[in-house]
């Protein structure tokens, strides 16, 4: 019986946290994006291309971002050739709201949830910038193998990453490790 009610308060604290956070993000976007006759990226999509530029000239590419004209994405232009388009789902900001929500719904001490949330999100975040580089060097350099790159390793490496993120969170930090050696 005890088993079942910590399943339970997990699935709570974790989906009361995912759709708070998720709900918050929606009414974010509703109210800073534009589409229609004019397009606007969000303000976070907009610093994660600039992220991404930057980025990408400190490792030595001329690199450049502007807003796409006809749809909600902004161009990320390498060398002078547009490779990709970063979109709202490119920005990191879902698989953080995932990531928050577990290591919340795994309770541990309010110290520890602050700071391995916001160095997790940060790392996510930095992990991210670096994806969207590398899957666009690798689009001009293979772009046979697009697919690949796009949808099968680098999503793997974001939810690895994410993944091994909430084992060592659940290992070190949570309360449920501390409950079990008890």
């Amino acid at each position: 019986m005890n088993r079942n009610k910590a399943i339970i308060v997990f699935l709570v604290k974790f989906f009361a946290t995912y759709f708070i956070l998720f709900g918050a993000y929606s009414l974010y976007l509703n109210k800073t994006q534009q589409k229609g006759d004019y397009f606007s990226c969000s303000p976070i999509t907009r610093t994660v291309a600039g992220h991404v530029s930057k980025v990408s000239r400190m490792l030595g590419y001329d690199a450049e971002i502007e807003q796409h004209t006809e749809e909600l994405s902004i161009k990320y232009i390498l060398n002078g050739q547009y490779v990709s388009r970063i979109i709202e789902g490119c920005n990191s900001v879902s698989i953080i709201i995932l990531f928050l929500s577990f290591i919340v719904a795994f309770s541990g001490a309010l110290k520890h949830t602050i700071f391995f949330g916001l160095f997790g999100s940060l790392l996510i975040y930095l992990v991210n910038v670096l994806r969207i580089i590398a899957i666009s060097i690798l689009h001009v350099r293979f772009p046979e193998y697009e697919s690949i790159w796009h949808d099968l390793l680098f999503p793997s490496i974001i939810y690895g990453l994410t993944f091994m993120l909430w084992i060592t969170w659940v290992k070190y930090f949570s309360k449920l490790n501390k409950d079990v050696a008890k």
